[in-house]
């Protein structure tokens, strides 16, 4: 039970796996989880502070294998002003996202495994926990991708913003467009904006 006092000072959430890694069975973990009241913050998840939820982190936790994007990483890199209501990330085809997105707080997209971690990097969110996002290419690539279904004035003012960044990499961005097979869009896009 001293390792999991240890864990707990260190951890802002803890996980049955978490305390396997240091030799606590998931026996002991539930047992202190229940004489100490640490808080259920999501399914599997314990919190031992009644602080802010780090949402973006749980769902992280929930499923290591996604990847924020869309409307998060439009925030995230500055394309847009507002803040998402809605947590959005991409997962590989045939993924079960029901649990995920059945509450309405997260909304999913698919695409094939091997185009999964095309992009990937991973950044410190607003708490300070680091999640894995989409870089800024990959980013426009996606909004290329969904442009259907978000507003034009979004869109347009996402594709101005990005131009006039200095940070911006033109090559990879046409090399992440051929893979997402957009080269020919983002093109006639870039010669109207550059």
């Amino acid at each position: 039970m001293n390792e999991m006092a240890r864990l707990v000072q260190n951890h802002d959430y803890l996980t049955p796996k978490i305390a396997g890694q240091s030799g606590v069975s998931k026996y002991e973990f539930y047992k202190y989880v229940h004489e100490n009241g640490l808080e259920p913050v999501s399914r599997g998840i314990y919190s031992a502070r009644d602080e802010w939820i780090d949402e973006l982190y749980i769902l992280h936790q929930r499923c290591p294998h996604a990847v924020f994007s869309h409307d998060e990483a439009f925030y995230y890199h500055g394309l847009t002003d507002r803040e998402p209501i809605v947590h959005t990330f991409t997962i590989y085809s045939g993924y079960n996202t029901h649990r995920l997105t059945a509450d309405g707080s997260s909304k999913s997209y698919t695409i094939k495994k091997e185009l999964l971690d095309v992009g990937k990097i991973i950044v410190k969110d607003n708490n300070g926990n680091l999640i894995p996002m989409y870089d800024l290419e990959r980013t426009i690539c996606d909004l290329i991708r969904s442009r259907s279904s978000i507003e034009v004035q979004d869109f347009s003012s996402a594709l101005k913003r990005y131009v006039s960044r200095k940070d911006k990499n033109l090559n990879r961005l046409m090399e992440y467009a051929k893979l997402f097979r957009v080269e020919n869009v983002i093109r006639r896009y870039m010669e109207v904006l550059l």
